[in-house]
């Protein structure tokens, strides 16, 4: 093998591992209990809001006008946070939607941009007669988020980012790369490699399935075009978040050194953590901790009480 090909081969390798940062659903992820699953999967009835003539699914949990809003991230859908579900709704409403193009929701040729995911959850939200929320964001859903706060800030009461960045990662020309990847007539092949790559001894192979799944029912103009929307580098601008913020990110080499720093940049009432061994999906890793860690920052800041 050359050395041409060597530093090819690493290269790739780095890219596929720098990508799960931004929201990619085939990252390691903690086996979901089987009790919390049975819970939020029988709990919540289906209803559906609709957004330019297309239905989005949600599902709603307890009463009241203001909620905790659960985004997924990208190719995932609403039972990524099954285990999230139970503990979160003792204390308030949550609500947990498929974004548009993905789950249970119409899926029609369009671009998926931030900004139209922002909007669909807007519509959810009018949908469920609910006027404010806390936003949790998982990679994708963090940008979505954040979009969400611009277009929508007196309906924005805080945000909850789940290893998701305020900033692109790597350069135009690589991340050009990974969309180019997933438009050719292998990015199924391409995409269970990558997860063959990254998912690790000790993911359970329910649980690899289950990711799996989603990605494959997924459609490639939904994939590709939420890739684009989520590479788009005019939705990282320096505008300020100025309601209180949660960052929880898996610690990686990955994350910039100045991450911390930045995010406080951003988000001036920010805590922010970094967890060691976990992967992306750490909410699916170490559910209990994450929602304890959510919990505690809803009664510091005194929200959806």
């Amino acid at each position: 093998m050359t050395s041409q090909t060597l530093a090819t081969k690493r290269n790739a390798q780095a890219g596929w591992v720098l990508l799960t940062i931004v929201g990619l659903a085939f990252v390691l992820a903690g086996a979901p209990a089987a009790t919390a699953q049975k819970v939020s999967t029988s709990a919540g009835k289906s209803r559906y809001a609709t957004l330019d003539g297309a239905r989005m699914q949600y599902k709603s949990y307890g009463k009241g006008r203001e909620a905790l809003v659960l985004i997924h991230g990208w190719t995932c859908n609403l039972d990524y946070w099954q285990d999230q579900v139970p503990d979160f709704a003792k204390r308030n409403r949550v609500i947990a939607l498929d974004l548009p193009g993905h789950g249970q929701s119409d899926k029609p040729e369009l671009a998926y941009s931030m900004d139209l995911f922002a909007r669909a959850v807007d519509a959810v939200m009018r949908d469920a007669k609910v006027e404010r929320a806390v936003l949790v964001g998982h990679s994708m859903g963090t940008p979505i988020a954040r979009q969400f706060y611009r277009k929508y800030p007196q309906k924005t009461l805080a945000i909850v980012i789940v290893d998701g960045g305020l900033r692109p990662f790597g350069d135009k020309k690589m991340r050009d790369g990974f969309v180019a990847a997933f438009r050719a007539p292998n990015y199924k092949e391409a995409g269970m490699q990558m997860f063959a790559g990254m998912a690790g001894p000790q993911l359970p192979a329910e649980t690899q399935e289950r990711i799996k799944t989603s990605f494959l029912n997924t459609p490639q103009h939904v994939l590709v075009s939420a890739m684009e929307g989520m590479n788009d580098d005019l939705i990282y601008g320096p505008d300020k978040i100025n309601v209180p913020v949660l960052a929880i990110l898996a610690k990686s080499p990955f994350w910039p050194a100045d991450t911390e720093q930045f995010f406080h940049s951003i988000a001036p009432n920010l805590d922010f953590h970094m967890w060691e061994g976990v992967g992306h999906f750490l909410m699916m890793e170490k559910p209990q901790q994450f929602n304890e860690a959510v919990i505690v920052f809803l009664n510091k800041n005194s929200l959806l009480k």
